[in-house]
C-alpha cells in the first residue's frame, strides 16, 4: 500500500535521529591488486551489528546544507524518510539518510522513496542520483542493486585507516537519470 511522502521542514525536522541499524552474516571483500579491484561477497565468522550509536544519523546534519528531506507520518510519527543534496558542482543529487522504521520493513516503502529520489532527480536536471553505503551492509546492497543502482566508485579509508580489515569500505552507488 503506498505511503504519503511530504515534506519535513527544516526548521521543524533539524537534528531528528534516525535509529539506523543492521546485522549481517556476509561483507563484500575488496580485493585491490594496484588498478584491479574484485569485491566478492564473504561470510563473516559470526553475524555483526553496526550503527545505533546515539547521533550518528539525523535528518538536516550541517555539513548537508541546502538539503530537503521527505517522510512519512503515522500518527505523528516518523516511519520513513529520505534526505537529498543536489551537488551542484556535478550535477547529481545525493541521498544523504534514507531509513525506513522495522516495523514498517517489507512493505515497499523503500522503493517508493527511491522512486521519490529518482523523480525529484528527473525534475531537478540531475544527471545522476547517488548515495554511500558500507560493504558489510549486505542487505542495504542487495536492496539498492534492486532498485538499479550499480557500483559507480568506492573509498577505502573513508571511515577509518582500516576500512578494509573492518569489511566496512564506502561503496558509492548510483543511476543515470535519463
Amino acid at each position: 500500500m503506498p505511503i504519503e511522502i511530504q515534506p519535513l521542514p527544516r526548521e521543524q525536522w533539524e537534528g531528528h535521529p534516525l535509529p539506523i541499524r543492521y546485522e549481517t552474516s556476509h561483507y563484500y571483500d575488496a580485493e585491490i591488486d594496484g588498478f584491479e579491484v574484485r569485491f566478492v561477497k564473504k561470510l563473516f565468522e559470526r553475524p555483526i551489528e553496526r550503527g545505533g550509536e546515539e547521533g550518528d544519523d539525523r535528518l538536516y546534519a550541517p555539513w548537508w546544507e541546502g538539503a530537503e528531506a521527505w517522510g512519512a507520518l503515522e500518527g505523528g510519527e516518523l516511519v520513513a524518510c529520505v534526505e537529498l543534496w543536489r551537488e551542484n558542482w556535478s550535477n547529481r543529487l545525493r541521498v544523504t539518510e534514507v531509513w525506513v522504521a522495522d516495523s514498517h520493513h517489507r512493505r515497499g516503502i523503500g522503493t517508493q522513496l527511491m522512486d521519490f529520489a529518482k523523480q525529484r532527480a528527473k525534475e531537478l536536471g540531475c544527471r545522476a542520483l547517488m548515495l554511500e553505503t558500507q560493504s558489510g551492509n549486505e542487505n542495504a546492497i542487495a536492496f539498492y542493486l534492486s532498485q538499479g543502482l550499480t557500483l559507480f566508485g568506492f573509498d577505502r579509508c573513508a571511515y577509518t585507516n582500516r576500512d578494509i580489515e573492518r569489511r566496512d569500505v564506502r561503496l558509492e552507488l548510483g543511476c543515470y537519470i535519463e
